[in-house]
């Protein structure tokens, strides 16, 4: 170790929640649609081991995405956490993690409207808080000539939650929640960004109800807040991390006052003892200075509104961060970093921050669907 690496924060050990974790370097979620019948597997288990060994990768890994529920999920082969055989088949990938030494937490998702009727029970219109039409995509696999093809398609149109199904939306987080630690999980994080089914409630653009969860913002934050509380009860607040994106336009996801909206969800999350919020800087898998409305995103002021209401978590930035810029946050009151795609190409992503070694560029062809290729076959560094 370098006499830089042995004294930057990116490298000291810090008490989240439940964990102790040696280093700030954490794995962001990463969708790879590697899961055919929703189940998890031998190939999974293998990717998430080899990024798991703290000495070299990362000191907490997130998982992929996770539904929820069956109408949560929104692309082909992405793994469940609501079956009794998803349970059982996530503890394999679990397992090996631990064995690396490693750590690891669901993330529990819920797509809403982002989603086809081909991936719905019973092919039935996906779900969101109104029924707006997304401008976005979404992923399929099918059979053609014998082989599995994937594609990009149109989400399709969504019906809007009737009032009496919004207690069993929570009540499926809060269940997931106790899977996860079933399945050998180390905790969860809640997925309510990049346009999906929470955050659609948050936001203006896909949120038009005018009952209890529309309209201003105490409303529209309301079901984001039940889900919390409900899976903070059942696992434990120091489990549970929650994941937010204030100004990215993915899946057409869109506010016209993100600083006020946001600063409020922050606040009212501060006595609630979670172990973390990953927060989403810009856009996401996109540029960091991203806005929205004509003025800035200021995280330093979200983050303050956390800190000033009592919120003791610890504070998770993403999107776009390499090892100067993360000691940057760091120095700057962040408490973790969160990287994402040089994951996918660099199992031993820490060491290669801390050695000052090259980063290896991943294949973009690979990241959806596929098998071994650009997924378990990246080498170490020498």
């Amino acid at each position: 170790m370098t006499s830089t690496a042995s004294t930057s924060l990116l490298f000291q050990p810090l008490r989240v929640g439940a964990w102790t974790l040696p280093h700030r370097v954490v794995m962001a979620p990463l969708t790879r649609n590697r899961a055919p019948g929703q189940l998890p597997n031998a190939l999974m288990a293998t990717y998430y081991a080899q990024r798991a060994d703290p000495r070299d990768g990362a000191a907490l890994i997130i998982s992929e995405a996770t539904p929820v529920c069956p109408q949560g999920h929104g692309y082909a082969d992405t793994p469940g956490l609501h079956a009794p055989e998803q349970v059982q088949a996530w503890r394999a990938v679990t397992d090996a993690v631990h064995a690396a030494g490693g750590l690891i937490v669901a993330q529990l998702w819920h797509v809403g409207r982002i989603s086809h009727t081909a991936l719905q029970p019973g092919g039935q219109a996906p779900v969101a808080p109104s029924a707006v039409r997304a401008q976005a995509k979404t992923y399929l696999i099918e059979t053609v000539d014998g082989q599995r093809v994937g594609r990009f398609v149109e989400v399709s149109q969504p019906r809007a939650l009737r009032l009496d199904e919004l207690p069993g939306i929570v009540q499926a987080y809060a269940q997931a929640a106790r899977n996860a630690l079933d399945a050998g999980f180390d905790g969860v994080e809640v997925h309510a960004a990049n346009g999906y089914l929470l955050d659609q409630f948050l936001r203006r653009g896909s949120n038009h109800r005018t009952d209890a969860y529309g309209g201003p913002i105490e409303h529209r934050a309301r079901l984001l807040l039940e889900v919390i509380q409900a899976v903070a009860e059942a696992i434990g607040p120091d489990r549970v991390g929650l994941r937010l994106s204030p100004v990215t336009p993915a899946n057409d996801a869109w506010d016209d006052e993100p600083q006020p909206l946001f600063e409020y969800v922050v606040r009212q999350l501060a006595p609630m003892g979670l172990a973390y919020l990953h927060i989403i800087e810009g856009q996401t898998g996109g540029a960091r200075d991203f806005q929205q409305g004509a003025q800035p995103f200021d995280y330093a002021a979200l983050r303050r509104a956390y800190r000033d209401a009592g919120g003791r978590g610890a504070w998770m930035v993403n999107n776009g961060y390499d090892r100067a810029l993360a000691e940057q946050a760091l120095a700057q009151g962040a408490d973790l970093v969160a990287f994402g795609r040089p994951f996918i190409s660099n199992p031993d992503l820490t060491r290669r921050l801390r050695e000052g070694l090259p980063l290896a560029e991943p294949d973009r062809r690979t990241f959806y669907g596929g098998g071994p290729t650009g997924y378990t076959d990246y080498p170490r560094a020498p």
